[in-house]
Parts: structure tokens; sequence; C-alpha cells
């Protein structure tokens, strides 16, 4: 559906409004070159964006060398900070070795909010994530600690990133119970190349009132069609650790997705658009999806990326990408959607709210 960054959407249960594309700056505060930003790189972002309408921008207290994003962030931003809503993450370490400078729990979330407001030199938080599942954390001392900073004001809007589908059910419930602040966001990897959410993550969000923020929607690149099957090869011993050995380390780099990053090009071909463009419609076709996160490196592929919102796919593009990514389904949803499915209802149509 084609749209606009300033046609705002509401971020899942909530009324904050946000842009339904993300400008996210994993890469500022990096050393430029193949994985960072420059500052004047990042500094032109950072406009384009804003003066297109642009108002969700996502960071967190990990990136640019445990830090740096959210400095560069809050010097670009200025007197522009109440103009934009800024999302940010903790759980990741900041002090290597030191066992209470990571993880879910109350005391690191407190200190880096305190570190994050320091850094982007701001008030408040708009949006806090817990980026990643610890496995060890008691879910009611992080829910009360997101809590206590919400009523401290702090922190306004609270979500969850990287959080197994039972875990962030189970905490929403619970929250809503004991009437602590709401989960109104999930970030999660979605792109034509991780689809597996879609079984769990996806319905979950949308029955649970989180709006979906999917982060690496173009799959590290892979779906931009940046790589080539000359880039399956492993890599050379003791060679620089760049995007592509990232790629490959994590699997994105495969001849499966290259097979639908193929597929990807062909649509952009028919349609006069880029592969990037084509990625990033598909990913909003989807209506769980409040808002997915951008992660370019230059002002071009911003530039090119902000395209795809001017992108309305047709039914034939859109069936011919979802059967290029397609992935098997698990149970219990084989078993429910299957011929069980015949058998609840008696043979009668019962309409899905």
């Amino acid at each position: 559906m084609a749209t606009r960054l300033d046609h705002y959407r509401l971020l899942g249960g909530s009324g904050l409004r946000v842009s339904p594309l993300a400008l996210g700056t994993m890469t500022f505060g990096v050393e430029p070159g193949g994985w960072g930003s420059s500052d004047e790189q990042a500094a032109d972002m950072v406009d384009t964006y804003i003066d297109m309408g642009g108002n969700f921008i996502d960071t967190a207290d990990f990136y640019g060398g445990m830090g740096g994003s959210e400095e560069v962030l809050g010097r670009l931003l200025g007197a522009r900070r109440e103009r934009v809503v800024i999302s940010t993450k903790y759980s990741l370490t900041t002090r290597p070795g030191d066992p209470n400078a990571s993880g879910n729990h109350r005391r690191n979330m407190v200190r880096s909010v305190e570190d994050s407001l320091r850094r982007m030199g701001t008030d408040w938080i708009d949006l806090l994530y817990l980026h990643m599942w610890d496995f060890r954390t008691p879910v009611e001392e992080i829910l009360r600690a997101f809590d206590d900073l919400v009523r401290a004001g702090k922190v306004l809007y609270t979500g969850l990133s990287d959080t197994p589908a039972w875990q962030a059910s189970r905490m929403q419930a619970v929250a809503q119970i004991r009437g602590w602040t709401p989960f109104c966001a999930l970030q999660i990897s979605y792109s034509l190349i991780e689809r597996t959410v879609e079984r769990e993550m996806i319905p979950m969000a949308a029955e649970m009132g989180m709006g979906v923020c999917p982060w690496s929607p173009l799959g590290g690149g892979v779906l931009a069609g940046k790589y080539t099957r000359a880039d399956l090869a492993p890599p050379a011993p003791g060679g620089a650790y760049d995007r592509r050995t990232m790629n490959a380390a994590s699997g994105r780099l495969s001849e499966r997705n290259l097979d639908i990053a193929d597929e990807v090009a062909a649509v952009a071909q028919e349609i006069g658009a880029s592969s990037a463009q084509v990625a990033l419609a598909w990913t909003l076709a989807n209506r769980a999806v409040a808002s997915p996160v951008l992660g370019t490196r230059t002002p071009e592929q911003l530039a090119d990326n902000l395209g795809a919102l001017a992108l309305t796919l047709d039914t034939e593009h859109l069936a011919r990408l979802d059967a290029a990514s397609s992935v098997p389904k698990v149970f219990p949803m084989d078993v429910l959607t299957g011929p069980a499915e015949g058998m609840m209802f008696g043979g009668v149509t019962v309409e899905k709210r």
C-alpha cells in the first residue's frame, strides 16, 4: 500500500504516532567504511528523513561502540528532539567483565536508561526496548522496573526485542493483570528470508497489542541484490570481519536466500523499482507490521529505501514472492489449518474477528 513518511501509524495498542519506516542508527558512531557511516553521512540521513516527515529513529546503548550511536544521534538532533520519537534498547553488555552491566534485570535497566539520557542529551526516552532475552531475570522484576521508569517520566512507552513469543505473551498478560505498563512494540527480524516469525511471533503481537517493527527487513543486504553466489565462498582465514562475513556466519547468505533475492530482482525489473524497494514493500504489506527499521549506511541507500513507500505490489507479485520464500508449517499450525479445521466447524463457515 503506497504511503508517505508523514502518514503516521499508531504503534501497537498505544496512541503513539510513528512513521511507516523507521531510521535505524546502528551504523552511527562506527568507524566509516564497510560497516559504519561517517558523521557527515549520518547528518545527511537524519536531515533527509526528518525533512520528509519521518519521526521514528531507532538506536541502542550497544550501538556504535557501546553508546557511540546515541551520542551521534543526540548531537545531530539538537533542537529537533521534540519532533522525533526515539527508541533505544538496553540488555547487551556495555562493560565487559561486569556481571551487572548486562542482562534484563532492574539494575542494568535503570543504569542503562540514565546513561542513554546523558548520551543523547534528553530528559526522556520515547520507547525503551528490552534488547535481547537473557533467560535469567524474573519477568515480574522486568515489568515492574519498566513501569517504575514510566511513572518517573524517564520512559514513555516500552517494547520487546528478540524475545521468545511465549515469554512476550506471558509478560504482556501479567502487565495487563497487574495494571503495569503494557508493551506497544515488538522488534524482531522479519523479511522475505526470515519468515519463521509468521508462525507464532507476528500473530502473538497482533493479538496482544504490539506493533511489529522488523529489523533487517533487507536481510542484511541480501534482498537488495548486494551479493552473488561468488560471495558464498568461505572467508579467508584471518580476514576482516565485514558485512559479508557476518551474513555468512548468521546464515543469511545462502543458496536459498540468493534464490529469493533473484525473484525479488525479477519483480523489481518488471515494475521499474529497485530490489530493496520491492523487499520493503512486501514487508509493509503485512498489516501487523507498524514500521520496519532501515539499516542504511549512506544517504543514497536511504533515498532508495524510502522509495518503497510509493510502491503497491499487486496480488500476483505478492504471491510470487510468498511462494519463493515460503517456510514449512510447524505444529500446531500444520494441524489447526489442515483437515482438522473442517472437523472443528462441521462444514459451516465462521468468520474471524
